[in-house]
């Protein structure tokens, strides 16, 4: 199946070569698509080196931060007006290991969407602190209590949606960002009856750089859950039809200079 890997980056010039490298060695014959938010410590100057040598890289660059889910709505747009099957969310900060792909792609052969879980066996977070071992489950457990959902792990970002399914939603009516982007996308799936898996991963913290979470994006959360429960259903399951695109490179975005990576609830 053909596959396209999507990583929103912002300021991540010293990880995203290493993982570049590492995911096509687990994953050789996938395209990746980074979509670099205008990042001032000139990874997308980087990204375009990368694109030059690998052309399995290709490179979007937008004028600034617009937000995680917007970075992978238009990472799923891009998958599905090029022919994709598979296309995956991932971190750029080395918590999501390209090790972990292999295992993506088996059990996606019998999945719409699968998710890299921390919370079922085989899974962890080894090197986090006690107090976001609790957010981090308190939260899950609260989404999973609240909307009925039986996933363990809502607010994971190392998944792979199958385009046959994306194609049915109004991905344009998507708004939320963050792990609250992840929530919603994992309830909608459910709610529409896809099947959802989970494959464990051990996620942890980034090599190099700053964490990117922060009271708002946790904020934003917990609120979507909250309003969702009892305002009901979010995004209408109808058909969107789309076009043929040129890559990255050749399109007007293409103008701008250089998405944040989430962090995993």
């Amino acid at each position: 199946m053909r596959s396209l890997i999507v990583i929103p980056t912002y300021n991540e010039r010293e990880n995203i070569g290493g993982l570049l490298d590492d995911v096509l060695r687990f994953a050789p014959t996938t395209d990746v698509l980074v979509i670099d938010d205008n990042s001032p410590d000139g990874t997308g100057q980087l990204l375009d080196e990368l694109h030059a040598r690998i052309p399995q890289v290709n490179v979007l660059h937008r004028p600034g931060k617009m937000g995680l889910g917007t970075a992978y709505v238009r990472g799923f747009q891009y998958a599905i007006e090029n022919g994709y099957e598979l296309v995956f969310e991932m971190d750029a900060d080395y918590s999501h290991d390209p090790r972990y792909l292999p295992d993506f792609f088996k059990m996606a052969e019998q999945s719409d969407l699968v998710i890299g879980s921390r919370y079922i066996k085989g899974g962890g977070t080894p090197n986090w602190s006690a107090l976001r071992k609790f957010i981090s489950g308190g939260g899950n457990t609260f989404a999973r209590a609240m909307l009925g959902i039986p996933t363990h792990d809502c607010t994971g970002g190392f998944r792979c949606y199958r385009t046959a399914a994306l194609r049915t939603l109004r991905l344009d009516l998507i708004r939320a960002q963050g792990y609250a982007f992840q929530v919603e996308m994992a309830y909608i799936f459910w709610k529409r009856g896809y099947r959802v898996r989970e494959v464990p991963i051990i996620f942890v913290d980034r090599r190099v750089g700053k964490s990117k979470m922060s009271r708002r994006i946790f904020l934003e959360a917990f609120t979507w859950v909250v309003r969702t429960r009892f305002a009901g259903d979010v995004v209408v399951s109808t058909p969107v039809p789309v076009a043929p695109r040129p890559f990255p490179g050749q399109t007007p975005e293409r103008t701008g200079e250089g998405a944040a990576s989430s962090t995993g609830w």
